[in-house]
This record gives C-alpha cells, structure tokens and sequence, in this order.
C-alpha cells in the first residue's frame, strides 16, 4: 500500500477495539506486523496509546469496515489522506462498532460516577453490558477498574440522547418515589411506637 493511515499503530488500537476485522486486514491497513497487531490485541503492544478513530479522521468509512468484516479476504482501502485532521473526541461517530471491549466499562464508570441513581440494570440496558459488569465497577472490583477512563456514552455512540435522558428521568421518578415511601413509613412507625422517640 503506498498510502497508510495518519497514527497507523493508533489506528490499530481503536480497529482491534472496535471492530470484528481481522489482524491480518488491520496489519495490512496500519502497515504493521500481524504478530504486532496480535500483541495490541493481548494487552502487550501499544499500552500507552490513545486510540484514534480512523472513520471521525475521515480515512476509512463505516460501509468499508462493514463490507471487510464480512469478508476476511477483503484488504481496507484509504479513504483519503487527510492532513490536516482536527481529533474532535466530543463528537459523536457516525459508526457504532459490533465490539466495544473498552468503551463499555469506560461508559458504565461515567454513568455511576454522574448518575449514581441509574440502577444497574438501566446502566447495562444503555450501554449494552451485563449487571454484573456494572455492579463490580459500581463497587470498585472490577478486574481492570483502575485502568478505566470515564466517559459519556452518548459521545461514544452506545445510547442516544433520548435514551440516556428517559433512563434518567425514570430512575429520578423511582427516587423520589422512594423518598415518599420512606417519610410515609416513618410517619406510620411514630403512629404506631410513640414512646420509642421518648427512650431515644
């Protein structure tokens, strides 16, 4: 290949990341070894390397990823050399990868550290995880919790708008649902034990 993608070993990080092709068809597109590929894939290449995403760059589009993860024999094309590349991490893709290993964990942080109210089956439900992957994370035992970076999963294109603010306005609704029951408990219980406020 004559042209290769700006930030080629970036460039893999976020392929091996986000989508299903294989590391052949990422070797051949970032120019890298296939063995290297297989060693960012293992955690032991590229440690400290941001992902880049290469369809935000404008250099590969969603339908070509597509059309080389059903195809295995297919090599990535550039879609064009763009040189002067703005990495705008704000903007939402237009992609949504098949495999989100990372963004997953990195959205349920976000979500549990802003919006402690979402229960978990809400969380697992927006960013498309388990309960039991958001239960560790909420209780800090996660297997790689101190690797995680939290971030939004809007931005990431895990949930939408609408449906990040519909999970939220529900799980307020159940809150103050609760507050209600619990003052309505307590008034219930002085009703019924007057003297127990005496012998506090």
């Amino acid at each position: 290949m004559s042209e290769i993608p700006f930030m080629p070993k970036a460039t893999a990080v976020w392929l091996v990341e986000n989508t299903t092709l294989t590391f052949r068809q990422i070797a051949k597109f970032c120019n890298l070894h296939e063995l290297e590929v297989k060693g960012i894939a293992d955690g032991d290449v590229a440690k400290g390397i941001k992902a880049y995403n290469p369809i935000i760059a404008g250099q590969l589009s969603r339908e070509e990823i597509n059309s080389c993860s059903q195809n295995p024999e297919k090599d990535l094309n550039l879609t064009q050399r763009n040189e002067f590349v703005e990495v705008k991490e704000r903007k939402k893709p237009k992609y949504t990868p098949l495999s989100k290993r990372q963004d997953r964990p990195d959205a349920i942080l976000w979500l549990v550290k802003n919006y402690p109210e979402l229960m978990d089956s809400q969380i697992s439900k927006l960013v498309g995880s388990t309960k039991g992957t958001v239960s560790l994370i909420r209780k800090r035992s996660y297997w790689n919790f101190s690797n995680l970076k939290a971030k939004d999963p809007v931005i990431l294109a895990l949930c939408s708008q609408e449906q990040f603010e519909k999970a939220l306005a529900k799980a307020k609704r159940r809150v103050e649902r609760e507050k209600k029951e619990k003052i309505k408990k307590e008034k219930l219980e002085k009703k019924l034990n007057p003297e127990s406020e005496e012998t506090l």
